[in-house]
């Protein structure tokens, strides 16, 4: 096709905006304005896209003119409604045309789709489908190809023209290019901080990748491991066990996070996580910490409700200088936490076994923190020479 200047110039936009870190969303009704005022009648559209995520499968973002873009996330499964499955998205996600047209206000053309008999409804003349396809790391389930599929409407009398279809698929192209830029960067953040946790993940995509990078940081550390792992493993089998395990780390793990501490690692069935002491001092890193010790108990007394097995665990909490950084070798690294607080936290968890108790922690934390903490002696925990101080709280074992 033979472009226009005001085509050229939005190529050259979003050329730019690919160069940066677009918001998909906001790129895409920057884009469907300028369309507009480079006389393509485009009075709705509608982009939508794949992503890798543990909890988001597709993203959308729904323009119209006299609105804000609308952003919408769609869950895992939420994609099996009535609504998706008679959706003419869906019939050019998962079927072999990269294209459909609906002439919506040709009384002779069969409309099979309730949102294109909707937009009829509305006044609309012409309904288009475009699929741009590009590679992404990673396979979608049913899907024939990945990329961006969007909508284009009008409510132009006769529809769209050959002219006006032609822009809108020249300029498509431009924008499937910047979309993956911004698409792949929102999934290395996704994977990054899944992974590894948002502090952590952070300090990878700044670039702190090298072996050794790390700081020093002043933090309490929360460590939490399962009781009678084993036995219950046993009992219920590979698949039920597993089943079980994560319900528990959504109790257990879950607190921290609501919490606004960060999950470092998941080792075998415990968990290692910190509260880092910055702007808001010691006593609100250490509140924080207790505050998730107690959702870690409500959450498993919602999960042990009727439950043949019980989950229980041991909590424990220190508080001191870790080094915060890359532990492994070269080519396999690990951002982690390490120093004598967080082996005395291992250890002290390790002691309300012995004990029988469900938390213990140090008397610097029992200071600071609003509990109904008893003490439970002088404990020399292993590789420390000096004994310390520990203080049980608030819950039984």
């Amino acid at each position: 096709m033979q472009t226009t200047p005001a085509l050229e110039e939005i190529e050259d936009w979003l050329i730019r905006e690919a160069l940066g870190s677009p918001d998909v969303a906001e790129m895409f009704a920057g884009t469907c304005h300028r369309l507009r005022r480079a006389r393509v009648p485009v009075d709705r559209s509608m982009l939508t896209w794949a992503t890798l995520h543990p909890l988001i499968e597709a993203e959308s973002a729904l323009w119209l003119p006299d609105r804000d873009v609308q952003h919408e996330a769609y869950l895992h499964r939420e994609g099996e409604s009535d609504e998706w499955l008679q959706s003419p998205i869906r019939a050019v996600m998962i079927g072999d045309e990269p294209r459909l047209r609906r002439r919506l206000a040709d009384g002779n053309s069969p409309i099979e789709f309730p949102l294109c008999r909707q937009l009829a409804a509305e006044g609309f003349t012409d309904y288009l489908v475009i699929a741009t396809a590009f590679h992404l790391p990673f396979e979608v389930e049913d899907v024939k190809r990945t990329g961006i599929i969007v909508s284009w409407a009008t409510t132009q009398p006769g529809g769209f023209t050959d002219e006006e279809i032609d822009a809108i698929e020249y300029i498509q192209l431009r924008l499937g290019l910047a979309c993956r830029a911004a698409i792949q960067s929102r999934i290395a953040e996704n994977i990054a901080h899944t992974y590894l946790g948002r502090r952590a993940g952070h300090q990878v995509l700044s670039g702190r990748i090298r072996h050794g990078d790390g700081d020093l940081i002043d933090a309490v550390i929360f460590y939490c491991d399962m009781r009678d792992s084993t036995r219950i493993a046993e009992e219920l089998g590979p698949k039920p066990y597993l089943q079980r395990l994560n319900a528990y780390f959504d109790a257990t793990a879950g607190a921290v996070i609501a919490e606004g501490g960060e999950i470092l690692d998941f080792i075998g069935d415990a968990v290692l996580a910190v509260f880092p002491i910055d702007g808001g001092g010691f006593e609100e890193a250490a509140r924080r910490a207790l505050a998730a010790v107690a959702g870690v108990h409500e959450r498993l007394d919602k999960v042990n409700e009727g439950g043949d097995v019980p989950l229980r665990c041991g909590v424990a909490l220190s508080r001191g200088q870790v080094m915060f950084g890359n532990i492994g070798i070269a080519d396999r690294l690990t951002f982690s936490v390490i120093g004598q607080t967080v082996n005395a936290a291992a250890r002290m968890e390790a002691l309300t076994k012995e004990l029988g108790l469900a938390v213990l922690v140090t008397a610097e934390i029992a200071e600071v923190a609003q509990g109904d903490f008893q003490p439970a002696g002088m404990h020399t925990l292993a590789g420390m020479r000096q004994p310390i101080s520990l203080f049980s709280v608030g819950w039984s074992n």
